[in-house]
Order: C-alpha cells, then structure tokens, then sequence
C-alpha cells in the first residue's frame, strides 16, 4: 500500500503547482497576528483592521478552504472589501503545510475538534487576542468558512457558542460528522450521518453554554461534487432543532435558481436561513460586477451573480451592504448557474482529467483512504 506520507508530499506539491499565482493574492492588504497564545493547532494568523475604525466594532473570523491562503481567500471573496465600506474587523486564521500539506483545517481530527484543544483552541486565541487589542465589540464576533474552512467554522460555532453571535458555513459539514480521514471522505459524500437529532446533541454538548445560540447562515451548491448537498441539509436540520424551530421555514424565495429559506424564532427575529444554488458546484458563491460587486473569480471562488459575502453580512446585522433588500441577487445573472460555466473555478468538480481533484483522489485511492 502506498504510503500516507508519500500521498501528503503528492498532494503538497500538486497544490503548490496547480494553484501557484494565487494563494499571495490579495495578501498585501493583511497583517500577520503573533503572539497570540499558546497556539497548540500549530496555525498562523492574519488580520485585517480598516482605517478609521472605531472601537466597538464587530469583528468577523473568515476561514479559507483547501489548497488556499488567507490571502488568497480574501481576495475571492472580497471580506476587506466590505470591511472598508462597513467598518470591521477580519481575523484570518490559516492553516500551515506542516499541519495538513493541502492547506485544510482538521476539521476530521478530534484532538483539533473539541473544545480546549487543537487548532479550535488556536483559532479561539486569535480571536480573545483581536477582541482586545483592537476593542472589538464582544456581542458582535462571527465566523464563515468555505468546504473544510466551514467545517471548521462548524466546530467553533459548537465549541465556543458564547463567542459567536452569529456563523455561516459555505460547501462545509455539520459539528460531529467525523472522527477520522476515512469518516471525512465518506460524510463529504453524504454517507454514514448519525440522525439529525444526534448531530444537535453533539452541539448542544460540546460546551456547557446554555443561553443564546448564534445564528446560522448555510450556502450550497446543488451540483457540487466535492462536498455532497445533503450535507447542508445536516447543518440546517441540526441547527434548527438547537434552535427549537419547525420543519418548515418561515419564509422561502426562489429566484432563478436561487432558493432562500428562512427560520424565524418566537420573538420574531431571523436565526438560521439557508441558500442552494442551482448548477453551482463547489466554492463560494460571488457577485464580482455590477452595483455591490464585490470580490474575484477563481478556484473555488463562483461569479454566480449573487454575494454570499455581503448576503452573509446583512443577516448578521453588519450594514445594509447590499445592492437589492430582498434578495441581492442580479437580475442579469438570476438564472441556474450552468455547471460548464464551472469547469475552471472548481476543479474538484467531475471526472475531467488533470485537475487537483482527480490527482488528489486517485492519491488516496492508492493509499486506500477513498473507495
């Protein structure tokens, strides 16, 4: 059997060669955070601060896929961006070749996937170090993440529930989906879930929080291939029932291919919504033109015509930021986002020859971690 280590180095240097030109874009605009504890994930850190940023402002955790920088993340989806227009503060936690050589956090590791240890604890770190040095507003941190950055963005939401005000998880899985590589693969293709009811109590027990929970915003692709759609269905279905919601949502939109759900609490107020794209694979959805584009395409970064970024913000009450208040969708893109339109930006997608994809999987086929 080949081994793990030589399937690592496969994989390091085909992300180096596949992806190189990308992962230092837009890294200019971030500073690198240090001394921020005692780091046991082993992680790095980046920031970003706008000028004239006034103490009290909220602060948003932003966490990059794999194959990614922080950088490189920031640039796609544009969170800098809308930090100058809004006036917040950005956190980047980035994961090191040395911890997992394809650049994602160890969502699938239960030493980094608890409360207290790992890289969950790093990232808390981070975050406790931005809170004061930079006086943010302690009711107004939240955190995003794409694939596994949203599964790790799934961890801290569950582990660290005081911190959060609210969280969105973009192409990820639900807290409690896999304690091992082999468990990793097989929920990204939506095989071997527990019942919703017990993916709810594994949030409800990774902490003793017992008071507000934040709220949840959950994107989705129908047509990705990396991380199967069902699992979106997990996280919304875990998240509503900590949230003690009803099956039905409060309120459903769909705009071309563009289904919105939303649920409402007793008091009124919006604390979990989901979005599923049509056609779209596996990335972050973008809007890069136009009135309120924000961010670059590229891989794992989809021009689909709507901003998950800005969308993202608005639910959680950072500003308005948004070109349209019912949907922000543009309506010279409002159509099913056709999958050859994605060929480029994800190349995990498909059986297409020579992409990181295959290359990576046919790696852990030959070291009999994939089927």
């Amino acid at each position: 059997m080949v081994q793990l280590s030589s399937v690592a180095a496969q994989i390091a240097r085909l992300s180096a060669n596949s992806l190189s030109g990308t992962g230092g874009i837009g890294a200019y605009r971030l500073s690198d955070l240090t001394d921020f504890g005692s780091n046991p994930g082993a992680l790095s850190a980046r920031f970003y601060v706008p000028a004239g940023m006034v103490a009290g402002a909220p602060l948003v955790v932003v966490l990059h896929g794999c194959t990614q920088t922080a950088g490189g993340y920031d640039h796609g989806a544009g969170w800098s961006q809308l930090a100058d227009e809004l006036g917040f503060a950005l956190l980047f936690p980035q994961q090191e070749r040395a911890n997992n050589p394809n650049l994602c956090f160890n969502w699938f590791s239960p030493v980094d996937a608890r409360r207290g240890s790992g890289e969950a604890l790093s990232i808390h770190q981070m975050i406790m170090a931005m809170r004061a040095r930079h006086r943010i507003d302690t009711d107004r941190i939240f955190i995003t993440g794409l694939s596994a950055g949203g599964a790790m963005a799934s961890i801290m939401l569950a582990t660290y529930p005081e911190v959060f005000a609210g969280g969105a998880i973009i192409a990820g899985l639900p807290f409690g989906a896999a304690r091992s590589v082999t468990d990793a693969f097989a929920r990204m293709r939506g095989d071997g879930y527990p019942s919703d009811a017990e993916l709810a109590a594994a949030i409800r027990h990774a902490s003793d929080h017992k008071r507000r929970w934040p709220r949840i915003s959950v994107w989705q692709g129908s047509a990705d291939q990396t991380v199967a759609p069902s699992n979106a269905d997990r996280i919304v279905a875990s998240w509503r029932i900590v949230h003690g919601l009803p099956d039905e949502p409060t309120q459903r939109i769909v705009t071309g291919g563009i289904r919105h759900e939303r649920w409402s609490n007793a008091e009124g107020e919006a604390v979990l919504e989901a979005y599923d794209i049509a056609g779209m694979g596996h990335g972050t959805p973008l809007r890069t033109t136009g009135p309120g584009g924000c961010g670059a395409s590229g891989p794992f970064m989809l021009d689909v015509g709507l901003s998950s970024t800005r969308q993202i913000a608005q639910f959680w009450d950072l500003g308005d930021g948004i070109p349209s208040a019912d949907t922000g969708i543009d309506p010279d893109r409002a159509a099913p986002f056709e999958p050859a339109a994605d060929a480029r930006a994800s190349s995990w997608a498909g059986t297409r020859p020579a992409t990181v994809g295959a290359v990576i999987a046919d790696a852990l086929r030959g070291a009999g971690l994939l089927r």
